[in-house]
């Protein structure tokens, strides 16, 4: 279970203190689905990263599984089965795809178990095991690629922020089907930084951020409905 108790986040700038995050308190159970939206700047990526321990709190405290990681490293928060992909995933010229999910791992993977990873985002195995990953292959294809490893890694809890950005409508439509895909096979939780109807209608849950403090937040079935009566179905979130 993770829980965040009354965290803030702010930063010093030219003219003083800037609040970016402001007394959020949230509560995620485990296996659950959540969805996290909101207009651009309001904060929600910036929580992304204080789960993940990329920045630090100036206040509250960050709870999983009741073990105090507030203070704790990327590397701490790694080791306890909590997972991160970037908006934008690193390359890494010279590595495969293969080498890539083995070191997700942990360990050498078998070549079976790294196709089954690849055909659960979509990626056809023959086609990727063996290439690198470089600029060579598109934004879609490299996050697709990155969901995999997150998947190779045996997450109890793992972390996208905006897995939508920059690729195409072909791209986003196989995300969908990887992220539905995992919500029926696997128990790991998931937490989602996105602005898409289609990922929210498939979470368990959603919390709206604004400013740096929570608006809403609870189940898809009453959220969605008060996003979708708020702002009609051609605009999303920007």
């Amino acid at each position: 279970m993770l829980k965040l108790k009354n965290i803030s986040f702010n930063v010093a700038d030219e003219k003083g203190e800037k609040d970016i995050i402001t007394d959020v308190s949230l509560t995620l159970e485990d296996g659950k689905f959540l969805v996290i939206t909101g207009p651009n700047g309001g904060g929600k990526s910036t929580l992304a990263k204080l789960i993940m321990g990329i920045e630090k709190p100036t206040g509250g405290k960050i709870l999983w599984n009741g073990t105090d990681i507030t203070d704790m490293s990327i590397t701490d928060r790694a080791k306890l089965g909590i997972g991160y992909a970037f908006q934008q995933p690193p390359r890494f010229k010279g590595l495969s795809v293969r080498d890539l999910l083995s070191l997700a791992h942990g360990s050498d993977l078998p070549e079976d178990q790294c196709c089954a990873y690849l055909t659960q985002v979509g990626l056809c195995s023959k086609d990727y095991l063996n290439r690198q990953v470089d600029s060579s292959l598109s934004g879609g294809e490299i996050k697709r690629i990155e969901i995999a490893t997150l998947m190779a890694r045996d997450l109890s809890l793992a972390i996208y922020d905006e897995p939508e950005a920059g690729i195409d409508l072909w791209s986003f439509n196989m995300l969908v089907e990887s992220f539905k895909a995992i919500t029926k096979t696997r128990k790991e939780s998931m937490v989602i930084i996105s602005h898409q109807e289609r990922i929210m209608r498939i979470a368990d849950e959603i919390a709206i951020i604004a400013n740096g403090v929570v608006k809403k937040h609870g189940p898809t079935e009453e959220v969605f409905p008060e996003l979708m009566a708020e702002f009609d179905n051609t605009c999303t979130f920007r």
